[in-house]
């Protein structure tokens, strides 16, 4: 009977302890994307892009920015250049729990002109890879859906 209860004990007592280890395991996991936003940041500072799609609020407006490639600094300065223009920005990579839920936000400003300033936003990453990064953005004040997507030159 005293082993009977001891086994039970220890049972219950194991059972906790693998509960336990997997939630802290599981939450640390779930909120650590330091590795994965360093990938991404060592992807778009690995070359020069082009935009091979732009689409705000249903519209296509890709041809707006063909010709230019651009390239992320190390510096946080973003670049975009063609033949006869070069426009600066800034962007940054970053963790960002507060606005919808623990994401990576894939940050990008410009002060002019007006084409460039719609590029301005927290994007959210649909898809990053060593040659190509997709980007998307929801409105929250009317629901419409951007998208973005760089291609490595």
């Amino acid at each position: 009977m005293i082993n009977t209860f001891f086994l039970r004990l220890y049972l219950v007592f194991v059972t906790f302890l693998v509960v336990l280890s997997c939630s802290t395991e599981e939450d640390t996991i779930l909120t650590d994307n330091s590795t994965e936003i360093k990938q991404i940041i060592d992807a778009a500072k690995s070359g020069t892009w082009r935009i091979t799609n732009y689409v705000d609020s249903g519209k296509d407006e890709t041809n707006d920015f063909t010709g230019y490639n651009f390239t992320f600094s190390d510096n946080g300065t973003l670049t975009a250049s063609n033949s006869s223009t070069a426009i600066d920005g800034n962007w940054s990579v970053i963790d960002d729990s507060s606005d919808d839920g623990d994401d990576i936000d894939f940050n990008i400003f410009f002060s002019a002109p007006p084409n460039f300033e719609d590029l301005s936003d927290d994007w959210d990453i649909v898809s990053s890879s060593g040659t190509k990064i997709e980007l998307i953005d929801i409105s929250g004040g009317n629901g419409d859906t951007d998208l973005l997507t760089f291609e490595i030159n």
